[in-house]
């Protein structure tokens, strides 16, 4: 936070709602938060968070929603119904001049999963997480829901597939995994739930953990009111597995222990079957999000390199639904397949754009990796990221597409027709060869975007002949 302007602003803000007068102290822009700007500083002795809509004050409908002072207040509600959450302090008004926002109390603790799993430090609390994650959503779930800010929006499975479905179309996407698990989920509606108030976006990343565990449970922006079971599931949708994929609640418990936790501390049973649905559906959903970060990226919205990187973790959710979609398909889930990596071959000549990338990546990791700092260290790294993708695409990709024509061609199949026929149910991953095909072609769009992602090596050990 380097602008003197905006931390006169902040300053006065502070005094208004302290009756203290100090300056701005130790300011400094927090990692993390796609939809969010979050400022960490110090007014005299208190340590505090400033939490507010992006610059223009616009942020993503599908990240965000509830207004930022229904937010504020839904905090503090859970604060007074004993849930760890961070107490709240102060909501902006315009007349501020910080936009839209709120002040918390700054929580000593690591948000971080890779900081988080696999550190002997946090051993303890990850031990601990799987019963403490299943308290907090229990507690979350009964609060009553007449005291809520009016606009908590109430959900149902159907209105959200269909709202899914058309922000999938809306975006002018082919993609057949997505085209096959709309219609699944269409088929595997459940009844009704009994409506509770859910955080909508519980998950590792979102939870401040200490030496102990949960020490604040953050980002209530998607809180909304609907089927417990959604809750539960979203937490071990396998995007928020990181790197631990084997370990589907949150990378640090197995679902029977969690759900039984959770049953133990709520008094309510889970319907695995309502459960697996919400699984599918949360994985699909981060899926069509971040078609959502390119759309935003593009309209100008938000021009950050991280908003347009999220755009290419799509290849991830293809690999994550096919692997969720195994146990359901019986007989032809059991085939393998014949997997290989062939480059595209540079010879003498010209410079190859591969070439070029790899100068860049080398550059950025030799030059300006090792002395940034902050919100720049980290921006390079995503920087490396993306140059990384654009190098394994110009190695790649003209094999790729060459296979995946030849494909398509066996099977008598178009994208267009592929995507089509799922949809509307005349084809079916069933086919061994039509499932092969969807294996392959996700395992290559994944080599190029995330070949770390921790579901590539799931599905290689599990589908491949090598």
């Amino acid at each position: 936070m380097s602008d003197p302007a905006f931390e006169t602003l902040l300053a006065t803000f502070c005094s208004r709602l302290f009756g203290e007068h100090h300056e701005i102290t130790n300011p400094k822009r927090l990692t993390g938060g796609a939809n969010m700007e979050s400022w960490g500083f110090d007014y005299g002795t208190r340590k505090l968070v400033l939490r507010r809509a992006p610059g223009d004050g616009e942020r993503s409908a599908e990240l965000a929603r509830v207004s930022m002072e229904s937010e504020a207040q839904l905090i503090a509600l859970a604060c007074n119904a004993g849930i760890t959450a961070p107490p709240m302090l102060g909501i902006l008004v315009p007349e501020d001049g910080l936009g839209q926002g709120y002040l918390m109390t700054r929580i000593v603790g690591e948000t971080l999963p890779h900081k988080i799993l696999d550190n002997p430090e946090f051993a303890a609390a990850e031990q601990a997480l799987a019963g403490q994650c299943a308290n907090e959503l229990a507690k979350i779930h009964a609060m009553v829901l007449e005291s809520l800010p009016a606009d908590i929006p109430h959900d149902d499975a159907a209105s959200l597939l269909a709202d899914l479905g058309q922000r999938y179309r809306d975006s002018g996407a082919e993609i057949p995994v997505f085209d096959y698990t709309l219609r699944w989920l269409d088929d595997h509606l459940p009844e009704a739930a009994e409506l509770r108030l859910l955080h909508g976006d519980f998950r590792m990343g979102n939870l401040m953990i200490d030496g102990d565990g949960i020490a604040a449970i953050l980002d209530w922006e998607l809180a909304h009111i609907g089927d417990p079971a959604q809750d539960l599931a979203y937490l071990c949708t396998p995007s928020w597995r990181f790197t631990r994929h084997d370990r589907p609640v949150g990378g640090f418990a197995q679902i029977d222990d969690f759900l039984g936790a959770y049953e133990a501390a709520s008094g309510s049973a889970v319907d695995r079957t309502r459960f697996d649905f919400w699984l599918v559906y949360s994985t699909l959903w981060w899926g069509v999000c971040c078609l959502g970060m390119t759309s935003i990226w593009r309209t100008d919205q938000d021009r950050t390199l991280e908003r347009i990187i999220i755009g290419r973790r799509v290849s991830e959710v293809e690999v994550d639904l096919l692997l969720l979609f195994d146990p359901m398909l019986g007989e032809s889930a059991t085939q393998t397949i014949d997997w290989d990596l062939q480059k595209t071959p540079i010879h003498d000549g010209e410079t190859h754009s591969a070439e070029l990338l790899e100068a860049l990546i080398s550059w950025d990791r030799d030059d300006v990796i090792p002395h940034a700092k902050g919100r720049d260290l980290f921006q390079a790294r995503v920087a490396k990221n993306a140059m990384g993708m654009l190098q394994r695409e110009a190695e790649l990709l003209p094999v790729f597409e060459k296979r995946q024509k030849e494909r398509l061609n066996a099977l008598g199949l178009t994208i267009e027709t592929l995507c089509t026929g799922l949809s509307n149910g005349t084809l079916t991953p069933d086919d061994p060869a039509l499932l092969a095909h969807l294996r392959l072609t996700a395992l290559e769009r994944l080599s190029i975007d995330q070949p770390k992602y921790p579901g590539f090596a799931a599905a290689l050990k599990q589908w491949s002949r090598s």
